[in-house]
């Protein structure tokens, strides 16, 4: 897995944005995340991709009984270590090297899987640390964004740079992108919707609810930008349940 938030260039870049709000992240996907999450008072949660523990912070205001984030990231890790709250623990790793010794009842990540290589290893590993009927919620880029990048994507403009429309291309060759976002290289990889639900069911998950969020009104309100956001969803969220385990009944011969 890259894990190109180590990148000091990078890092500096994406702390400037979280920083002054010009990012997506609190005025559109964490709202839509939020919006999926079963109750988390009392749960004790596993943040996957957790960054600078910004969820983890949500879930131990909101009562969780017990927080664990992780994350590849030492930059990311360190912000979030040097803000916890009591019930919060940080450990290195990611979806492929996941290996925990307990069983949480929500499982939560935030747009990190368009980072992860293998999606059907990264479901499988979600299964192994959730209790039976646990919850996982997630978010991820788009499909529709994520397709064509590397040259092939992005709007469409006319001669006086309107945006005419979004280009969808390569939909269907899945695989590994390169883009520039803030320094070039960035890998990230395509998968398209029936993908990624057929491999969470074959995880053993079920679909309780799909997103595909545009801004809040509170926001395209005092952000008029936003509103393009309608035009094509940036992000794609998903809250699915582990199945539990049936035990046959017994039959008398």
């Amino acid at each position: 897995m890259q894990n190109i938030y180590d990148n000091q260039e990078f890092y500096e870049g994406y702390e400037r944005l979280r920083a002054n709000g010009a990012g997506l992240n609190e005025v559109l996907e964490q709202p839509a995340l939020r919006s999926l999450l079963p109750s988390i008072q009392g749960a004790s949660v596993i943040d996957i991709g957790c960054g600078f523990g910004d969820f983890c912070r949500f879930a131990s205001a909101s009562g969780a009984s017990r927080i664990l984030g992780v994350d590849p990231s030492e930059k990311m890790l360190g912000v979030a270590r040097d803000q916890a709250k009591p019930r919060e623990q940080y450990l290195i790793g990611s979806f492929e090297s996941l290996s925990v010794n307990e069983r949480f009842d929500l499982a939560v990540s935030s747009l990190a899987l368009h980072y992860v290589k293998d999606i059907r290893k990264a479901f499988q590993n979600v299964a192994q640390v959730l209790k039976p009927g646990g919850a996982f919620a997630f978010s991820l880029e788009h499909p529709i964004a994520t397709c064509g990048q590397g040259g092939n994507g992005g709007w469409l403009k006319d001669r006086d740079g309107r945006k005419v429309a979004w280009k969808v291309d390569s939909y269907s060759n899945e695989g590994m992108r390169q883009s520039h976002w803030f320094v070039d290289g960035v890998i990230k990889y395509h998968r398209t919707v029936s993908t990624i639900i057929n491999e969470l069911v074959d995880a053993g998950f079920r679909i309780d609810r799909v997103l595909e969020p545009h801004a809040t009104p509170e926001a395209e309100v005092k952000r008029l930008e936003l509103l393009e956001e309608r035009r094509r969803p940036p992000f794609l969220l998903i809250l699915a349940g582990l199945q539990a385990v049936e035990q046959a009944d017994a039959v008398d011969a």
